[in-house]
């Protein structure tokens, strides 16, 4: 059976853990999802291993956090004045917001504290500081043209 190339487009299943075993992502709602290979969409070491398998073929890869999401930066922790922000929605804990970095680029900071005068908010990665483990399952190789 053929296995997949730089340049096809595979579709997989993933069930995405922390090192503590809790899951924290998986494609049981959405569905298989289609990913094209050499194109830098997954961690590198999830394209390896699919390059490696066919069809039905299930396989766990491990990745250490410094390869994954980055190690947990302090730095990334920032407090943000109330009168910084809009009144509407209220902050609260676990509450996404998008910033603006001084490049330009966009941030999504996660408030992490509130009180009256401000509130803390997080830039870092979820996931960050983490070793993680996809299991995934090769359902389908769409061949490049």
């Amino acid at each position: 059976m053929p296995t997949p190339k730089n340049g096809d487009t595979v579709s997989i299943d993933y069930v995405l853990r922390r090192s503590d075993g809790e899951v924290v992502g998986n494609t049981e709602e959405q569905g298989p999802q289609d990913i094209e290979l050499g194109s830098g969409q997954i961690f590198p070491q999830i394209e390896q291993a699919l390059t490696a398998m066919e069809v039905g073929d299930e396989e766990t890869v491990a990745i250490e956090c410094d390869s994954a999401f980055g190690p947990r930066r302090e730095e990334l922790i920032i407090e943000i004045p109330r009168e910084n922000l809009p009144p509407e929605p209220a902050p609260q804990p676990g509450m996404a917001l998008q910033a603006q970095q001084q490049d330009g680029s966009p941030m999504t900071l996660y408030v992490v504290d509130v009180n009256d005068q401000s509130i803390k908010a997080d830039g870092n990665h979820p996931l960050a500081g983490e070793d993680i483990t996809f299991a995934i399952t090769l359902r389908e190789i769409k061949q490049a043209a």
